[in-house]
């Protein structure tokens, strides 16, 4: 004898009632004189037997998921965000959009207790100021990941890794450590004799913490790296790098398109912060930059390791498809 839960009729008739006229499952019960248990089990079995088809579509772009796992597949990433961009866009549009997916995508892994490396530029000063808020429940901590002290400023805006660590502690809740160091040295000399000092190298204390950091990718053109703009380097240097076949900088480190950082150790040595290998063993490693014309620092910056997760557009993220 036939089960009742085995009625093709009968199923139908629950799915069609829960899934397309909104009725309860105890309305059902009342209306077809049914358990709870086995209106329940017919409401599985429509799922199981093609009866009902779920779909779920990205609200974006449907085909973003795809890509996305393309880029993740490609270049070993643990995670690749991408945000609609379209060749109209202005620059301030399409770092709005990067900055806001970056801020809720923070919003999401953030822990109570975490340690936050943070760098400089204007990609991160975006994203402490996006108009969102957040439930500053958390205790966390945001650590500069590099000197933050030059005599210049960008746009008349304080983009200085220090300068970021407290307005990240304000969007976010929590507080902020300062790096008290210039981020770039004359010599590596001269910086190592300066880091010995206790007032200064308790930073690194705090960089042995870190779970997260996030940071801006930079491209070695004119307005394309603040290093330029905040006094780390000249335009001689930048040029001089360009031709040795410097693609970006991420973490005041510069790198080829293979991710290779030793034929600029001549500026990377000066440099007063995190080590290259420190920052390589933390868990969630943060690049957020867009744009077609950064496709290949995105690349080199992911070959270095500097970054596992990748927040990005749609232009950057088919050009970096591209090139590999």
């Amino acid at each position: 004898m036939k089960k009742i839960v085995d009625d093709d009729r009968l199923i139908y008739k629950c799915c069609n009632l829960y899934y397309m006229k909104n009725k309860t499952q105890v309305e059902i019960c009342n209306t077809l004189g049914l358990s709870r248990a086995t209106v329940s089990r017919m409401l599985a079995l429509g799922r199981e037997q093609g009866i009902v088809k779920i779909e779920v579509i990205n609200p974006i772009s449907y085909d973003y998921g795809e890509l996305e796992q393309k880029l993740e597949q490609r270049f070993g990433l643990k995670e690749a965000i991408i945000v609609e961009s379209e060749p109209l866009d202005t620059r301030e549009e399409q770092m709005d959009m990067l900055s806001e997916a970056a801020f809720d995508y923070l919003s999401h892994i953030l822990k109570n207790d975490d340690y936050v490396g943070v760098t400089m530029g204007r990609t991160l000063s975006h994203i402490a100021h996006v108009d969102k808020g957040y439930d500053k429940g958390n205790k966390l901590l945001f650590v500069p990941l590099y000197g933050g002290i030059s005599q210049k400023r960008t746009e008349k805006r304080d983009v200085q890794s220090n300068r970021i660590a407290v307005e990240f502690a304000e969007k976010f809740g929590g507080d902020y450590v300062q790096f008290l160091s210039p981020g770039i040295f004359s010599s590596k000399e001269v910086k190592e004799i300066f880091l010995q000092e206790e007032t200064v190298n308790y930073i690194y204390e705090y960089f042995s913490k870190l779970r997260i950091v996030v940071m801006g990718i930079g491209i070695p053109e004119a307005g394309g790296t603040a290093l330029v703009a905040e006094g780390y380097l000249s335009e001689k240097e930048l040029k001089d790098f360009v031709e040795m076949g410097a693609v970006g900088d991420a973490s005041l480190y510069f790198y080829n398109i293979e991710g290779n950082t030793k034929p600029f150790d001549s500026f990377n040595q000066r440099v007063a912060g995190i080590s290259q290998e420190q920052l390589k063993s933390i868990d969630i490693r943060i690049g957020v930059a867009g744009g077609i014309e950064k496709a290949k620092s995105v690349i080199g910056a992911v070959r270095s390791k500097n970054i596992n997760v990748l927040i990005t557009d749609s232009e950057c993220a088919r050009q970096m498809l591209k090139e590999v």
